[in-house]
């Protein structure tokens, strides 16, 4: 191997000292985001985001081979006006996985985090860090009730997730383990980071056992709570879909055809939770339809959403999750680019008709290079010019 000049150690060292400087201090992101109102605002100011889902951050992280993957999300997204990212601080059992058991953790995997944390710091972006799951995927509610059934518990149902004493000391635990992690690389405990924007209890939350919404509902007011005795700097969210349930009859005219176990309305009412979300699938939620009614569908859920937000629960809205997948028939780019256009164009016209909406986030950002986890959703941006100039002015 050839030693290096002595000219390039020493701009290297420099670029070095300058990469770990920029690491743990960022200038813009000094402060945490916070609420005032229906508006989020950052040092005083209102703080509206365009945003994105990268789900997939931690656990290629967790490979150092392969974090470049992640740099370049972040510096793509950031070239592109992206500020906030949605990803998992999660992953129960199974291969690879964060928390291997109750309480036992993986630190190469918790490092992966570290690691994800430090570089959206680096490039200026904020965090939506969500601590679990509906599905089973990366564990979730399933992984959860499995381990308390091996345990020796009585439980029969995954929506015993929500009501089960052992069930509910695992996820707790797991909160804690977060919210106090210390991180590796910028020795900042994350409940300390301005980094993080918010957490969100758990991702797509549902319950086929009671489709009133009153079941999660008291599991989000003690969770919410428990989140808050740790951690009151951060802001707090859900992670729901939107769906309505039974405190407002009426407004189950704006799901698509059926309910989930979640009440938008009475889930969001409660105090600990400082802003509310949505998810919007209408190719999965309304089969058969065409594009024309699927968007009608979109334009509507978005409506009454930011219209409750705003009147009844006087919260900030984010739209959290949106996207249009390549599988579906009839699927072309100008199809996707048309469609995340008019979503743009409803979140822009709501926000500047009187606040409310915080901002959006498309589902979702991957580097080069990982078709393994495609889902149909997925967007490179250095691949898809088009589709990157609507989020661009989005």
């Amino acid at each position: 191997m050839l030693k290096a000049p002595a000219k390039f150690s020493f701009l290297w060292a420099i670029a070095l000292l300058l990469h770990l400087a920029s690491a743990q201090t960022l200038p813009a992101q000094a402060g945490f985001v916070q609420t005032r109102g229906t508006q989020f605002v950052l040092n005083g100011s209102p703080f509206l985001f365009n945003g994105f889902n990268s789900y997939w951050m931690m656990n290629v992280a967790s490979q150092p081979s392969q974090r470049y993957k992640v740099s370049d999300v972040f510096r793509q997204a950031a070239a592109a006006g992206l500020s906030v990212c949605r990803t998992w601080a999660f992953s129960d059992g199974g291969y690879g996985a964060l928390q291997q058991s109750p309480g036992v953790y993986n630190e190469p995997v918790f490092q992966g985090l570290d690691f994800v944390i430090s570089e959206a710091r680096k490039y200026g972006i904020r965090l939506i860090l969500s601590l679990s799951n509906n599905y089973h995927d990366f564990g979730g509610r399933p992984q959860y009730v499995n381990w308390a059934r091996a345990a020796g518990a009585s439980v029969n149902s995954d929506d015993e997730f929500y009501t089960n004493a052992i069930v509910k000391g695992y996820y707790k635990n797991h909160v804690k383990k977060v919210l106090t992690r210390i991180n590796t690389i910028t020795r900042i405990a994350y409940k300390d980071d301005p980094t993080i924007m918010a957490w969100e209890l758990i991702n797509e939350a549902r319950c086929q056992a009671d489709y009133s919404g009153k079941t999660l509902n008291n599991w989000v007011q003690e969770m919410a709570s428990y989140v808050k005795s740790i951690d009151n700097k951060h802001l707090l969210e859900i992670g729901l879909e939107g769906f309505y349930g039974d405190s407002i009859p009426d407004k189950k005219q704006f799901n698509p055809g059926y309910q989930v176990g979640t009440d938008f309305i009475s889930n969001n009412m409660i105090k600990e939770i400082d802003f509310t979300t949505i998810h919007a699938y209408p190719d999965q939620w309304l089969p058969g339809k065409n594009d024309y009614a699927q968007m009608q569908f979109v334009q509507k859920w978005l409506a009454s959403h930011w219209t409750d937000s705003k009147t009844i629960l006087k919260k900030p809205l984010v739209f959290s999750e949106f996207g249009k997948s390549s599988k579906e028939a009839g699927f072309s780019i100008n199809v996707r680019d048309s469609f995340l256009n008019t979503i743009y164009m409803n979140i822009y016209n709501l926000a500047r008709n009187g606040g409310a909406i915080g901002g959006g986030m498309v589902w979702q950002l991957m580097a080069e290079g990982m078709q393994p986890y495609f889902d149909g959703y997925e967007i490179v941006l250095s691949q898809n010019p088009s589709t990157r100039s609507v989020i661009l002015h989005g």
